[in-house]
């Protein structure tokens, strides 16, 4: 029987840093994986799709070349996107597969199944651990009278595993994030887009009102915009594909579903080994992302909270650092930053103003737009703001988020900072000039001469 100190389940983004930290810390350590190497977000999500968003990008700002002295036109080449980021991906899992090789990390492959809090069997093979930990992600949820229909009725994780439906009608179907995000990535690259929604896609409160709307004429500008319906049933023809909707029909020649996703918790044995699951059917962890046996972990998707790579790596930490001293850190999503990456990038973290009034604070915001940087003004791309939340009572950091190029990158300027003395630490900062970050310091100074916030956040 194989022996580990830590044994991880899931090659994701969560998993593979478990596996990578609990290594670097000495750990003897296994990582297991029935599917792909690299779960979703590098195969089917975040790392191909911002591949795609990058080149999408590109597209958009075909209209300003001409006045910067850039001669010629361009067009997307969806297929050739397709081929770029398999290139992308396998090179990328490649070098994850070398250095989890490097630390000594042993890979299986196969179905693991829970037996007990310390051991696992991987397809009949059993294997001992003192420590646990579940990674084992989440997968797409499609409408129980929609079935998927190859190359004409797919969801997000079979856009990549193979060649791009041929035609240009596309219906996209959902209001979420991933929707969002690949209805303007298609778009950009010359599809007829529908994009099919239940309610507001723009009605979020993890963006303020400003970030949705800035969003929303984005999206609009790029010939993107939501038809309120439902569909009621998918007729697959040699032609494409009829959707029936509230409101009418659309045909096209495919269709993306962006419905949701679940948590891949049900063929692990949990019952058996009585590890609580909810009613979603996420594991149950506790502040240190224990489970109710206490040497087993779950982290990122499989268990309740935003469904983002940046909170499985995140929660990869943790569980980690509660391994090798328990009780050390707690699960605090709050500090994990949030992205969309549509026709305008967005970017949060912390507490939104919404938040900070349930959690007893007095929030004063402060703000400083990219329409006068010279930086965004020399890119040709001046959409968007910095937007920061404090405590009116205290000066203390609440949270912010960043709209505009960049977003996703600005933000970990901010996720950085600490709840006492960010304000100050970002007032004090000496900044590259020009920068899209030099915002965050007008926007700081602004905040505390707006609300006469405690003068010790600039001393």
């Amino acid at each position: 029987m194989d022996a580990f100190d830590v044994v991880v389940v899931g090659s994701g983004p969560g998993g593979y840093r478990a596996a990578v930290l609990a290594a670097l810390r000495g750990r003897k350590t296994a990582i297991i994986e029935r599917a792909v190497w690299g779960g979703c977000c590098l195969n089917r999500g975040c790392v191909p799709k911002k591949d795609w968003y990058h080149s999408a990008r590109l597209l958009a700002h075909t209209d300003t070349f001409a006045n910067r002295g850039l001669v010629g036109s361009l067009a997307g080449d969806l297929g050739q996107a397709w081929r770029h980021q398999y290139e992308v991906v396998d090179r990328v899992r490649q070098s994850y597969r070398d250095y989890l090789r490097r630390l000594g990390v042993t890979a299986l492959s196969g179905h693991a199944t829970v037996k007990d809090a310390g051991t696992l069997s991987v397809d009949g093979r059993l294997v001992k651990a003192q420590s646990i930990i579940l990674a084992t992600g989440s997968a797409p949820v499609m409408p129980d009278h929609i079935a998927v229909v190859p190359d004409r009725i797919i969801h997000s994780d079979l856009l990549f595993d193979r060649p791009v439906p041929g035609g240009s009608r596309v219906a996209v179907v959902g209001g979420g994030i991933i929707a969002l995000e690949f209805a303007y990535i298609l778009r950009l690259f010359g599809k007829d887009v529908t994009w099919i929604v239940r309610r507001d896609p723009f009605a979020r409160r993890d963006f303020s009102p400003a970030a949705m709307d800035v969003l929303k004429k984005g999206l609009m500008a790029a010939g993107v915009s939501p038809r309120l319906s439902t569909v009621r049933d998918a007729t697959v023809g040699a032609e494409g594909v009829t959707l029936a909707l509230d409101d009418g029909t659309v045909a096209v020649d495919w269709v993306l579903m962006a419905t949701g996703r679940r948590p891949v918790t049900d063929d692990l044995g949990l019952e058996a080994a009585g590890i609580a699951r909810d009613s979603a059917g996420f594991i149950v962890v506790n502040a240190y992302l224990q489970t109710n046996r206490p040497s087993l972990y779950a982290i990122g998707d499989c268990v309740s909270g935003p469904m983002t790579a940046n909170r499985a790596l995140f929660e990869a930490a943790v569980a980690v650092d509660n391994i090798i001293e328990p009780g050390r850190r707690t699960r605090t999503d709050r500090l994990v930053p949030e992205a969309v990456y549509s026709a305008v990038e967005l970017a949060r973290v912390g507490l939104t103003e919404e938040q900070a009034e349930d959690d007893g604070f007095e929030p004063a915001t402060g703000f400083a737009a990219f329409e006068t940087s010279p930086r965004a003004l020399g890119q040709d791309d001046a959409e968007g703001f910095v937007r920061l939340v404090a405590d009116m009572d205290s000066g203390r950091f609440l949270g912010g988020e960043v709209v505009g190029a960049e977003a996703g990158e600005l933000i970990h300027m901010l996720a950085a900072l600490p709840a006492q003395g960010g304000l100050r630490t970002l007032s004090q900062m000496a900044f590259n000039h020009p920068s899209r970050s030099e915002e965050f310091q007008n926007a700081v100074e602004t905040l505390a001469a707006k609300w006469n916030l405690p003068g010790e956040i600039f001393g």
